[in-house]
């Protein structure tokens, strides 16, 4: 008996179209963003020997504010917060919209 080949409609297209199409982009390009930051926001604190209790202090923030500006998976963080934190580990913040 033959077999009836499906199409399927993902093939060829790229990962970021099928993010789109299926409603996830948005949210799955805002959790690699925040990845990101954690990661040099961490690598800043270990470069410059500050603690997530001393960083706190340099923000006049509380621990758990820290903790979730190091959560990976947390992409509710304000760009006020991520200034504060550069600032407080001697650095800068900068945003741009990139091309498609």
């Amino acid at each position: 008996m033959a077999r009836k080949k499906t199409r399927n409609p993902h093939v060829g297209s790229d990962f970021e179209s099928f993010l789109a199409e299926d409603g996830q982009l948005e949210a799955t390009t805002a959790v690699a963003i925040k990845r990101v930051l954690a990661w040099q926001i961490a690598a800043a604190m270990k470069d410059a020997n500050v603690s997530q209790a001393e960083l706190a202090r340099r923000m006049k923030t509380s621990r758990a504010v820290i903790h979730r500006l190091l959560d990976a998976d947390d992409p509710s963080v304000t760009l006020s917060t991520i200034s504060r934190a550069a600032t407080a580990l001697g650095k800068s913040v900068r945003v741009q919209f990139a091309g498609t």
